[in-house]
């Protein structure tokens, strides 16, 4: 590990299109001087330490005059933590190396943002919205997606159009006004739509919006109105059909979605989603004569083909005709939807109550050369599935024992024993695996938030968890799992007011249950209930069974009014 970092950061500081020069002009002396901390800043980036890291990448930059490379490397680092003075100091180092950059410009404004600097931020972000090169208001909008503050964020934004500084570019008035909906500022959202419609009244795309822009308002009898308008469009363009279906779906017209697709030509695609639909809908009628349609196309051999086999076995299972399942899925050819058939097929035998049939085909898959390993490795994992669906605990385990056995280390099986170790409150197996994991693939983020969480949220190691989960965020900074998990790390090491900054921005960038939930904890934790109960229902709304949810409400006492 020594000496490949010391070859990647040697390279990294004499990188670039100048680098030759740079070789013959640097002194050996002040290469030595920058190399140092470099390498010190990398042990701490792979230890997790991001402080120091930060640090260290700043002192090496700021060694080797011009290098725009370095000074880049270091703001990005430095704005993962919570450190704002060194953040600005690295970009402001930046900038004088790379001053017309918009990478630098856009870092700037965020540094600005999470100082609190509005007035400031919003000149940085004006400048960037005007910029000749059409790509500036996208760096603008990943600027205010990377503010901790989501309300400033908004704030910022409303000035913005207001001065009506977003260029006149349909892409641009959508994606803000997507995140305003994200920001979860409907005023705003509703003051950017109205001008986005006045600009292009006739856009199929700002309809979409408007609609879901009244739908996250509450007015969904308005949202429906406006789905109207273009409906007549579906007819004729297949991209309109899937948009409209998606928005009559997100407003739980699974019937009116159907109808949708319906219209036009038909494939397999089109019929799986029609399929889906009807099964939300619990459209039990419309889900039988699409079924019968399909089985009497097959039958005068239109469609005939895997994937066409695959979708009728599927409908089968949802129409509780098992028999019929597996007798369709025998259809399937090898290919890539074999596999697919052979593990549902099996899965539907165990629901039949024929066990040894089941494991039988999972047997099979297991001990089938022809498979690939990524096929039969999966076979084990339904096997231990299946198991674990009986309740058969040491049958379960015995599967992933010999998942192992053929394929030793594997990251996916090793990973699910984890979860399964931690299911039954055995963290310190769930631990053994992740760093299995870790042994093979130090960089696998998954492992690394897994493992960072699971001692956050199980243990009161919270320092290895914090380094942990800063490895995984050096990697995927605006991976929302991860920035989840951040948060909850800081809220268990007391940081109250820096977790709800990092929660907030999680759920800005993803809205999930357990987000929401570890949001409401938090808010109140620190005497906001209002607002934590907000969090909390819209929790529920999106998986009432949600584990962290129900921890929640157990640990605060909060209540929440009966669903409808």
């Amino acid at each position: 590990m020594i000496a490949r970092s010391c070859v990647v950061w040697l390279a990294l500081l004499l990188a670039g299109p100048a680098a030759a020069d740079r070789r013959a002009q640097l002194p050996a002396d002040l290469v030595a001087e920058a190399l140092t901390p470099a390498l010190a800043g990398e042990f701490a980036l792979q230890s997790g330490k991001l402080e120091d890291a930060a640090r260290y990448y700043l002192q090496a930059a700021e060694a080797v005059p011009g290098d725009v490379e370095l000074a880049g490397r270091a703001t990005r680092i430095a704005m993962l933590v919570n450190d704002n003075e060194l953040a600005a100091r690295a970009v402001r180092l930046w900038r004088r190396r790379a001053p017309g950059s918009l990478n630098v410009q856009g870092a700037e404004a965020v540094v600005s943002l999470r100082n609190g600097q509005a007035r400031r931020a919003r000149g940085q972000l004006e400048k960037l919205m005007r910029h000749p090169d059409p790509r500036g208001w996208r760096f603008a909008l990943l600027a205010l997606m990377g503010s901790r503050d989501p309300a400033l964020s908004a704030r910022v934004l409303s000035v913005l159009v207001e001065a009506s500084a977003i260029p006149d570019d349909l892409n641009a008035w959508q994606e803000f006004g997507r995140l305003a909906l994200r920001l979860d500022d409907l005023d705003l959202a509703g003051r950017m739509i109205d001008k986005v419609v006045e600009r292009f009244p006739d856009e199929p795309g700002v309809i979409l919006l408007r609609a879901t822009q009244l739908q996250h308002a509450g007015k969904l009898d308005e949202a429906r109105a406006a789905l109207s308008q273009i409906r007549p469009l579906a007819a004729e363009s297949a991209d309109i059909r899937g948009l409209l279906a998606m928005s009559y779906e997100s407003l739980g017209d699974y019937g009116e979605a159907g109808q949708i697709m319906a219209q036009g030509p038909q494939n397999t695609l089109s019929y799986g989603m029609r399929a889906s639909l009807l099964a939300r809908a619990d459209d039990e009628t419309g889900l039988n004569t699409l079924y019968e349609e399909l089985q009497r196309d097959t039958e005068t051999g239109i469609g005939i083909g895997p994937d066409r086999f695959l979708l009728l076995g599927k409908i089968a299972e949802y129409l509780e005709r098992p028999e019929d399942a597996v007798r369709w899925y025998g259809k399937v050819m090898p290919g890539r939807q074999r596999t697919e058939a052979q593990m549902r097929t099996a899965s539907v035998l165990h629901g039949l109550g024929r066990k040894q049939a089941a494991f039988a085909a999972a047997h099979a898959m297991q001990n089938d050369a022809s498979l690939d390993d990524d096929s039969r490795r999966n076979a084990y994992l339904l096997e231990a599935e299946m198991l674990r669906e009986d309740g058969d605990d040491a049958g379960e385990m015995d599967a992933y024992a010999r998942a192992l056995a053929a394929y030793p280390d594997d990251a996916g099986v090793l990973y699910a024993r984890a979860l399964a170790w931690e299911r039954r409150d055995r963290i310190e197996h769930a631990e053994a695996d992740l760093r299995r994991v870790l042994v093979s693939e130090p960089e696998n983020t998954v492992a690394l938030n897994a493992l960072g969480y699971t001692l956050a949220d199980r243990t009161d190691r919270y320092q290895e968890a914090l380094e942990l989960i800063g490895r995984a965020r050096a990697a995927e900074p605006d991976n929302p799992a991860i920035v989840d998990s951040y948060g909850w790390v800081l809220y268990r090491l007391g940081r109250n007011h820096e977790a709800v900054a990092e929660l907030r921005r999680a759920w800005t960038l993803m809205k999930d249950a357990e987000v929401a939930a570890h949001l409401g904890e938090v808010l109140w934790v620190m005497g906001q209930t209002d607002e934590a109960e907000h969090y909390f229902a819209e929790s529920r709304k999106l998986d009432s069974q949600n584990r962290s949810l129900h921890r929640a409400l157990q640990i605060t006492g909060a209540t929440l009014e009966p669903q409808p």
